[in-house]
């Protein structure tokens, strides 16, 4: 079987993890799923193979077969048969762009037809969280909040994607993989980063503004909330011992040009994930010019624009 699933950016980030084991995040978010980024992911099993096998855009790669091996045994059970796993992703992985929320969203569902399992979004979500705790935000479109429940997370909907139409421009600084893993560096955060109790302490406040936004459709609220959270999720990383600085000069370049965008009057805000991509968010009448600023910014290797997205989905192989 099939799926795709979208990356998604968070607006309201989470940044740590309450159960390492459980892979549950300390604090809820709120993301925003991409239309024109994604995961393609097949789940073949096969009782005559000996071991999983993965294939990424087409070649041989174990680097996250122990992580998929895993999902799919969380998802089909220990006992299933061993699997082929094809994956295709068209944009760069492990760089800050949530190939891994795409990917494991994507597993869970191509997966659980696979083995033909039946379940709700919310087992789905928990499933793909597991594995990586931003993947449980894919499994659902558009604007969408993930919340910690004592039983595990719980993901909702807040606005579906046509009905608060933004465009998202991400700027690509580098395209190699980051230096340190999300997962590990949220640990070296939570051990030592003076502010990383401030920090979950703060976090209902930071999503019932995104919320209120959100429903109100309140750009400039949307907007200062974002960059407010995303500036307080970097500071925690930067003064962990040893810090986690995922920016580079080109990271500082494309901030620079989104005030300049600001200052002209066009709405746009960034926003950052651990790694160097700049995400701008915007109105769809802006993205061109917010597309062209970036592009010409100095250390900018590409650009990307994406409208928002739709849910975790299974292709259809007629």
């Amino acid at each position: 079987m099939r799926a795709i699933a979208q990356p998604n950016i968070a607006l309201i980030k989470y940044w740590g993890k309450r159960d390492t084991e459980q892979n549950l995040p300390a604090v809820g978010s709120i993301s925003v799923t991409l239309r024109d980024l994604y995961t393609a992911m097949q789940v073949e099993f096969d009782d005559v193979l000996e071991r999983d096998e993965l294939t990424v855009n087409g070649a041989g790669d174990n680097s996250m077969l122990p992580r998929l091996s895993a999902c799919l045994d969380r998802v089909a059970g220990t006992d299933r048969a061993h699997a082929r796993i094809f994956s295709d992703c068209n944009f760069p992985i492990a760089a800050g762009l949530a190939s891994s929320a795409s990917a494991f969203a994507a597993a869970t569902v191509a997966a659980a037809a696979a083995a033909d399992k039946q379940f709700t979004i919310a087992e789905l979500a928990n499933l793909a969280g597991q594995a990586s705790g931003s993947a449980a935000r894919s499994i659902l479109g558009g604007f969408v909040e993930l919340s910690n429940r004592d039983s595990g997370i719980e993901v909702t909907s807040l606005r579906a994607a046509a009905e608060w139409p933004l465009n998202v421009v991400v700027a690509i600084t580098e395209t190699g993989p980051k230096a340190v893993g999300s997962t590990e560096a949220m640990e070296i955060s939570r051990r030592t980063s003076p502010f990383y109790s401030s920090w979950v302490e703060q976090q209902e406040h930071d999503l019932e503004t995104a919320r209120s936004a959100i429903a109100d459709r309140d750009f400039g609220k949307l907007a200062a909330i974002a960059e407010h959270n995303c500036l307080k999720m970097h500071s925690i990383m930067w003064a962990s011992r040893p810090p986690m600085v995922y920016w580079n000069s080109a990271t500082m370049r494309c901030l620079q040009a989104i005030r300049k965008l600001q200052g002209a009057g066009i709405d746009v805000f960034f926003t950052i994930d651990a790694g160097p991509q700049v995400k701008a968010v915007c109105l769809p009448e802006h993205a061109v010019k917010v597309a062209a600023a970036l592009s010409a910014t100095d250390g900018v290797v590409d650009v990307m624009t994406t409208a928002i997205g739709e849910a975790a989905r299974l292709m259809d192989e007629s």
